[in-house]
């Protein structure tokens, strides 16, 4: 009989790789864990290759044939046939675990299918091992979509059923199975993808959903389920007018090519109606007809917020920033903290320099508002015609110059959140009539609109004037005092609390040092005392400029007008100013020999002294000679 070619190649492989034709079972068999581990690499060709290998079972059952499953290697991986016919192959090792490759059991159709990359029938003799001269094998390799082997798909029967036909089935089947892991390669990308969409879709903080024609919600995103209160499942199927106004109007806008882009609109929620922009994008079919509408929601108290965030309207300080430690003090931190997280208006009064704004942004992060916007508005650094547009906002084309699609104001802004009034005894009367309105009804309108904007804002607002002798003077209004003075907040000036100077000076030498990246400068105790009975006209506001100014210019001599400056009583002012001004001096000094390494020359030149003078000073102060190079000078000196 002639061999086929590919018997013959197998055959010379077979007798290379030496296997005994005596041979009965495979030489290689996995069982238990190992066994295990390779059905579970190979689970996706099983469970795709089951039904067919079910179904080419089907056409030859009781004909002493079985169906058998291979993986790459040639490891078997699942049989299906004939009971009579799986026990003679039980017998000869034919199981799970079994590698019918041609090293370890010859050649058969599976092992000779995966060496030589085709189909193969195998029949009888053609069989290298003696004890397979019984079967006839047609077998065919299964390929992925890279076209890499993977497996293979055999039909092995007795010999005396040996026919041409049966190859020809099993060719059909395995290419069957390689269509079906195609398709589930690309369903399995289309679901990946499809997630990818959905997932990136659901982290867009933005309501997205989906109209069909006939007006139904077909699809949601995560945010407008949490924007709306709805589930999926509630949302899915909902008439569409349900959630939003006038949808036919709009539908037929986008029908007609009209853009939808920004527009201001409400959303119905299960609890709450939602002050929103909509956008409205068509879908349309190959023929321009529109299919539906993908919508897009933004809740504009979001959007107000996140601007906020990037425009810097934040309170950054807290209650931890305000330094001090005075009874009177540490009484006035204490009942800011008590009236933060009340709705009602502060009015903080106090110099200049105190720390209005300071605790206006500590109260709004002590308060339930603090995760909200903190706008603050400087009432003297506006002019008159532009404080109306910066709180109320206004309408597109309210005005000349006014920006397209409008503005908001700094009451819309604050919306949830707290708005400082800064110098608010410099608000023009006219607008103080306009803010008392806002205040009372929470409502506003934008100047050229005529919608009702209803806002919910904590107003703090502060200044350095006698608001009450202002009302006197006709230049405030008496019934707006009274409503912003309902929690009033009056700061101590610094030279009422000289205990706390120490904590403040230590307080701003770190962080200005940190602030600017210099070292602290290191303050003797008589500078110190001189800071301590210093009026500070300016306050805390001006003790943290003369720290900033002290880091930088690494000297002491910046403080000199401080101990120049009037602290004390007429009576004992003098005496005591000139032993502050010399205790400087003499710091100051041997601050600056230390820093020239006692070169009298180079000490001389920095303190714009001549070198006399400077011998003079020395021998005035009694300073220390240790620190000075030239003690035999020193010496003559002395």
């Amino acid at each position: 009989m002639n061999k086929k070619p590919y018997i013959q190649r197998s055959h010379q492989r077979c007798k290379t790789l030496g296997v005994d034709y005596t041979r009965v079972y495979s030489t290689k068999i996995l069982k238990n864990e190992a066994l295990d581990k390779k059905l579970a690499e190979n689970r996706e060709l099983i469970v795709t290759a089951s039904p067919f290998m079910e179904q080419l079972y089907n056409f030859v059952k009781g004909s002493g044939f079985f169906a058998i499953l291979t993986d790459g290697e040639g490891c078997i991986l699942n049989v299906v046939g004939d009971e009579d016919v799986l026990e003679v192959a039980n017998k000869l090792e034919m199981i799970p675990g079994a590698y019918m490759d041609e090293e370890h059991i010859g050649t058969n159709a599976m092992g000779t299918a995966l060496a030589e990359g085709i189909p193969v029938q195998v029949s009888e003799e053609e069989h290298y091992i003696a004890a397979y001269h019984q079967w006839t094998c047609s077998a065919a390799p299964i390929r992925n979509p890279a076209g890499k082997i993977i497996g293979t798909l055999d039909l092995t029967g007795f010999s005396d059923f040996v026919h041409s036909h049966t190859l020809g089935m099993v060719v059909a089947a395995v290419n069957a199975i390689e269509q079906t892991i195609r398709n589930n390669n690309i369903n399995s990308r289309l679901v990946v993808a499809k997630r990818s969409i959905e997932t990136l879709i659901d982290a867009i903080t933005a309501g997205i959903f989906t109209v069909g024609p006939k007006g139904y919600i077909k699809t949601v995103n995560k945010t407008l389920q949490d924007m709306l209160g709805y589930s999926k499942d509630e949302l899915v199927g909902k008439r569409i007018d349900e959630v939003l106004d006038g949808w036919q109007g709009i539908q037929t806008n986008i029908a007609n090519g009209i853009i939808y882009l920004e527009e201001e609109s409400y959303a119905k929620g299960k609890k709450v109606k939602i002050h929103c922009t909509l956008s409205c994008y068509p879908i349309l079919d190959k023929n321009g007809f529109l299919q539906g509408t993908v919508c897009v929601i933004k809740e504009i108290k979001r959007m107000k917020r996140v601007a906020n965030r990037l425009v810097g309207k934040q309170a950054f300080y807290t209650f931890d920033n305000i330094v001090g430690r005075s009874k009177e003090f540490t009484l006035l931190v204490d009942y800011a903290k008590k009236i933060a997280d009340s709705p009602s208006t502060v009015l903080i009064t106090g110099e200049s320099g105190t720390g209005k704004e300071v605790f206006a942004q500590s109260i709004h992060n002590y308060s339930s508002r603090r995760e909200e916007a903190f706008v603050a508005l400087n009432c003297g650094a506006l002019p008159r015609n532009l404080i109306e547009a910066e709180l109320f906002g206004y309408e597109e084309g309210a005005f000349t110059g006014a920006k397209r699609g409008g503005y908001f104001g700094k009451f819309e802004l604050a919306d949830g959140g707290t708005l400082f009034l800064d110098e608010i005894g410099e608000m023009p009367l006219d607008m103080q009539t306009r803010l008392l309105r806002v205040l009372e009804e929470g409502t506003l309108y934008r100047i050229g609109g005529n919608k009702e904007i209803s806002v919910d804002v904590r107003i703090i607002a502060a200044t350095n004037k006698d608001l009450m002798e202002e009302v006197h003077k006709g230049n405030f209004r008496k019934d707006l005092f009274y409503r912003l003075n309902v929690l009033p907040l009056k700061l101590i000036p610094l030279r009422d609390r000289r205990e706390d100077i120490p904590l403040l000076i230590d307080y701003f030498m770190i962080m200005k040092g940190l602030k600017l990246g210099k070292n602290p400068v290191s303050l003797q105790k008589p500078v110190i005392d001189a800071m301590v009975k210093y009026n500070w006209p300016g306050n805390v506001r001006e003790l943290e400029n003369k720290i900033e100014h002290l880091i930088n210019t690494n000297s002491t001599q910046t403080l000199v007008d401080i101990s120049e400056a009037k602290i004390l009583s007429d009576e004992s002012k003098s005496t005591l100013e000139v032993e502050r001004l010399e205790d400087i001096e003499k710091i100051h000094i041997e601050a600056i020999l230390s820093k020239y390494q006692g070169n009298i020359t180079l000490a001389a030149e920095a303190l714009n002294i001549g070198r006399n003078t400077l011998y003079r000073k020395i021998k005035k102060y009694s300073i220390d000679c240790s620190i000075l190079e030239q003690c035999s000078e020193m010496e003559r000196v002395n």
